[in-house]
């Protein structure tokens, strides 16, 4: 059936689409204008925010990236100066970001067993110490709610120190207690692999989450008030930990995993615990956690660098090279600040606005989000947030109070517990023979 020319036509000719009147073109660059104008006041918004209500950043793995690049050198990395080109952190930039507390991890890899992890972990302890001499106009050393306040009132960084993995303190609690005794104010029970007392998310499941000593160890944290930290553990041991501690827990760089299915991340029924708990889960932002398209871009990326004889977490020049040659072609897939508050968003509904914070993991990334690539970039995740309808009051909440609350309440049960009991002596079952 052939159909006549449409109304106005010329028979035989195709008809011209109509072009954008001027004003449309106008309405379209005021609208663009606008929103350019909105991000700006969202932006100003957040930094005015931040300069009464600074970050509380949960994981922070410069320590370890020190340790990697110059052997604790600070003459070579000198972080009061631009180093932009080498890490995520240096002081200049946790300034522009509004960071006022940061939880210094020191981290060691789960390739260091026994003694030698012990010693790596007591080796991070002291570059902080270090860090912290060395730039006393910026940096305190915290150990309490009270050191934050204090810091934040007298405009320095409140330093903080976070052990990840429960192979640093090798099976003994005497060594849980001489780390907290040197300032480390909470222990991640695992890292990527499982320890003998507790399943890490990214292994073989070995004990069903806790094990009875590893219950212990939970005990024993909250008498003596470090904050225990479920990142990087399994939900079972999720579940265990909440079951034992009488004191609020900490995700320390940890998101939703509703949002991106990948084990890192804590699961709807675990966040909807937090409450009654106390606890805090705090967003991390590295990408294969927050984007699902990167996981598996991530898997392959990290083969590649198994290939080649690079652990998939080296983020050291020759490794970043591969990275980069394999990335030329296959695109990486990219997170942005609009991403992790997808998470926030998330979180906030499930465990609510008082149990949720930040928690980086710079220095501790290969690859981190657009607008959120480095410590400076704290105010674009918060303007983001803005544009959603978030308050001040949501926003101080996740930037500072949640986190001073959560140690300060860490505080109390352990004034409670160590007036009713004294340190435990237990210790690590023997395997049983075969």
């Amino acid at each position: 059936m052939t159909h006549g020319p449409a109304e106005g036509g010329v028979p035989g000719q195709a008809a011209v689409p109509e072009q954008p009147s001027a004003h449309a073109a106008r309405t379209a660059a005021q609208e663009q204008t606008a929103a350019r104008e909105r991000t700006a006041a969202h932006l100003a918004q957040a930094r005015r925010l931040l300069a009464e209500h600074p970050v509380v950043d949960g994981h922070n793995d410069l320590p370890w990236a020190l340790r990697k690049q110059v052997r604790y050198d600070l003459d070579r990395r000198d972080i009061a100066t631009d180093q932009s080109a080498v890490l995520h952190t240096d002081i200049p930039r946790l300034r522009a970001g509004g960071v006022g507390a940061q939880f210094w991890s020191v981290y060691v890899t789960a390739e260091l067993a026994g003694d030698a992890a012990v010693s790596a972990t007591l080796e991070q302890v002291d570059a902080v110490n270090q860090l912290i001499d060395r730039y006393p106009g910026d940096l305190v050393r915290a150990l309490t709610a009270d050191d934050m306040e204090a810091a934040r009132a007298s405009g320095r960084i409140a330093s903080l120190m976070g052990a990840e993995g429960g192979h640093s303190i090798n099976n003994s609690l005497a060594t849980l207690r001489a780390l907290h005794q040197l300032g480390v104010r909470y222990l991640t029970l695992t890292h990527n692999d499982n320890v003998d007392w507790a399943d890490s998310a990214t292994d073989e499941p070995r004990h069903g989450g806790l094990t009875d000593f590893g219950r212990e160890v939970v005990r024993e944290m909250n008498r003596i008030g470090m904050l225990v930290d479920l990142s990087h553990v399994a939900a079972t041991t999720m579940r265990d930990a909440l079951e034992t501690s009488t004191a609020p827990v900490i995700f320390s760089h940890s998101s939703a995993r509703a949002v991106c299915d990948h084990p890192r991340n804590v699961p709807d029924d675990v966040l909807a615990q937090l409450p009654a708990n106390g606890g805090i889960a705090m967003a991390t932002f590295v990408p294969k956690f927050v984007l699902p398209a990167a996981v598996e871009w991530t898997a392959a990326a990290d083969r590649n660098l198994r290939a080649h004889g690079f652990h998939p977490l080296d983020t050291g020049p020759e490794a970043m090279a591969l990275h980069r040659a394999f990335e030329a072609d296959r695109p990486r897939p990219v997170a942005t600040a609009a991403t992790v508050a997808d998470h926030l968003d998330h979180m906030r509904e499930v465990a609510g606005v008082d149990h949720i914070g930040i928690g980086g993991d710079f220095d501790g990334t290969a690859f981190t989000p657009a607008g959120l690539d480095d410590v400076s970039g704290y105010p674009n995740l918060l303007a983001e947030l803005l544009a959603r309808g978030w308050s001040n009051a949501d926003l101080a909440k996740l930037t500072w109070s949640n986190a001073v609350r959560v140690l300060r309440d860490a505080e109390a049960v352990a004034r409670d517990l160590s007036a009713t009991r004294g340190p435990s002596n237990a210790v690590m079952p023997e395997p049983a023979a075969p």
